[in-house]
């Protein structure tokens, strides 16, 4: 066990996408998390049907029946123990389960309550259901992606779920753990993929308040509107990145694909969409190997567009350790790195319920209660 959070401990109640990757992110780094999966769930899939939930890695998983009073009070004796609850419902569901702030900050003064929505706690959207699309689509972070004269290309749920979302309810947990650890008291984090995103988008907002940055799509430095940050077309159909930003950069990359600088001028703009199609003539003259071959380890700032498949295979990936092997499957390792207390996958994703009894045995819940709330129904 290792990780700069051990003794951090944390209840994850289940849900989908940004719940379930904070989660992942903490359990990573030495959180001691356990998730609570609905009881309706326990059994279900087999043997092998959580293995592949790899946002389910490094946690024990409980069975609930939050519908249950005992149910319920369970959780709530397990929030006396906690440094963290974190849930995904939509505004009010957790109060009506009776797990929400008030009730289990009043069993834990000093727990940090961290809530994962699309909209927010508050706000016109907050009661309506939506996904990754929608929230980047309304915060201004979708807008800007994609090409000149198309339409807006959603990058996968990267920047709503994870980025906006996920990544930042794990900041927030940590710096309110932080806090309460000099104040004594909790405090609810309400992390919205909205807000998230939103902030996502903060250094082009100021380009923007400059004239640096244009609200029409794909004319501008970072969004395939100029010709030195792009990806392009190999000659095997396989494609390369290249974000030659920098004058000394751009000036190693026209050197290297031997086109004269001076029939290139950086800065030309109005030339960049003609220096464009220059540059993607040249590289279709290679396959993506030889341009690997003529410009890894240069200063071009260059890579290979690489495949999921095909990244943990890559020799710089290979010696970092960014993908490790768990029970089988290839995942990306827990990041960033710590020297010396470095994170860990403790254990591959678990079955719905399946450490039901040995984590509330840990948590201080003995085998004759364990018994009872079995036959209740409370717990599977």
């Amino acid at each position: 066990m290792s990780g700069p959070l051990i003794g951090v401990k944390v209840i994850e109640i289940a849900g989908i996408g940004p719940g379930p990757f904070c989660g992942m992110v903490l359990a990573d780094l030495g959180a001691d998390v356990v998730r609570i999966d609905r009881a309706e769930r326990v059994g279900r899939g087999g043997p092998n049907g959580a293995r592949f939930d790899l946002l389910a890695r490094g946690r024990r998983s409980v069975g609930v029946d939050l519908k249950h009073p005992d149910g319920v009070t369970t959780v709530l004796d397990l929030v006396e123990q906690a440094d963290v609850l974190l849930e995904g419902f939509r505004p009010g569901v957790a109060e009506r389960l009776g797990v929400g702030p008030d009730t289990c900050l009043a069993r834990n003064p000093r727990l940090v309550y961290g809530r994962m929505t699309g909209w927010g706690q508050t706000g016109s959207y907050a009661s309506t259901a939506g996904h990754d699309i929608n929230y980047i689509a309304l915060s201004g972070a979708l807008h800007p992606i994609g090409r000149r004269g198309e339409a807006p290309v959603p990058p996968v749920n990267f920047v709503g779920d994870f980025g906006g979302g996920g990544m930042l309810l794990a900041l927030g947990v940590c710096a309110a753990v932080i806090e309460a650890r000099t104040s004594g008291m909790g405090q609810v984090v309400d992390a919205a993929m909205t807000d998230g995103s939103a902030l996502l988008t903060t250094m082009f907002h100021g380009l923007a308040a400059t004239g640096a940055w244009s609200t029409e799509r794909g004319t501008n430095l970072l969004d395939t509107g100029s010709h030195m940050y792009d990806v392009f077309e190999c000659a095997d159909g396989e494609y390369i990145s290249l974000g030659s930003l920098e004058p000394q950069f751009y000036a190693e990359m026209c050197e290297r694909l031997e086109i004269p600088i001076d029939e290139m001028p950086q800065n030309e703009r109005a030339r960049w969409p003609e220096f464009k199609e220059r540059i993607r003539a040249v590289v279709r003259k290679r396959t993506r190997d030889e341009w690997c071959a003529l410009l890894e380890g240069t200063d071009v700032c260059f890579a290979p567009v690489l495949s999921l498949t095909e990244a943990p295979k890559h020799p710089h990936n290979v010696e970092r350790g960014t993908f490790v092997e768990v029970d089988g499957i290839t995942q990306p390792a827990p990041a960033p790195r710590f020297s010396r207390t470095p994170g860990a996958i403790r254990r591959p994703p678990s079955a719905a319920g399946q450490h039901t009894d040995e984590t509330l045995t840990d948590w201080g819940i003995d085998a004759t209660r364990i018994a009872a709330l079995r036959a209740s129904g409370a717990i599977a």
